[in-house]
């Protein structure tokens, strides 16, 4: 059995009646947890020949409808699906940096039936770097692991790292994990910053500060 089959298995011995008609010919808990591993499989970063790493945090944003209809399960479906990544990432030989955890949004612009996933790899605060992993470190200690080849950051929900600052644009820069690591304006309105120089592009160093709006982000590397 897959483990996409085992966990619809547990799905149908979990919910009740009126949970499998909140189901009906609109979003499938079997299709947000293919999703996820996909999004598991996509995110995933080699660190070295021994490890990589994948995203540990995911948002499934729903449409309005979906949303309303699935309030009252999204506590036994984010258990279950938490299970399925952790399951998978295993089989996978894939690290989580951090707990796994599973939200869900509404989002005004998505049609009946539609969803969207959204990852990070995030360490739990306080928690030891994973070794030679580069991260974003924001003001408040909160860090954020590259884990991607191209990370974007911005306004947009559907950014990587998602800057809630009116000063940050939709899609504002990306971070292109190469040797070395750089960073590269994508046409934002009030322009990215490196140790307070606007930029285009440029070639980023540990410790070097990239500014967005009034959100300030710290690469650590080492």
């Amino acid at each position: 059995m897959s483990i996409l089959e085992a966990f619809e298995a547990r799905i149908d011995s979990l919910v009740s009646g009126a949970f499998a008609r909140a189901f009906n010919a609109e979003v499938q808990p079997v299709e947000l947890a293919a999703a996820l591993q996909r999004e598991v499989d996509d995110s995933a970063v080699t660190l070295d020949e021994f490890r990589s790493i994948t995203s540990n945090t995911f948002e499934i944003d729903l449409s309005v409808a979906d949303h309303q209809r699935l309030a009252g399960h999204f506590a036994t479906l984010a258990s279950e699906l938490a299970s399925l990544v952790k399951e998978h990432a295993s089989n996978q030989q894939l690290t989580l940096v951090g707990p796994i955890a599973i939200e869900f949004a509404e989002d005004a612009d998505l049609d009946l039936g539609v969803f969207r996933v959204r990852s990070a790899s995030r360490q739990a605060p306080g928690a030891p770097a994973v070794s030679a992993t580069p991260r974003l470190v924001l003001a408040n200690g909160d860090e954020f692991p590259l884990v991607r080849t191209v990370t974007q950051l911005g306004r947009s929900k559907d950014a990587n790292i998602h800057i809630d600052d009116v000063g940050a644009s939709r899609a504002h820069c990306e971070i292109i994990l190469a040797t070395p690591i750089r960073v590269r304006d994508l046409g934002s309105t009030n322009g990215t910053f490196v140790d307070g120089a606007r930029i285009a592009e440029v070639e980023l160093t540990d410790g070097a500060r990239i500014t967005l709006g009034s959100t300030t982000l710290t690469l650590r590397i080492q």
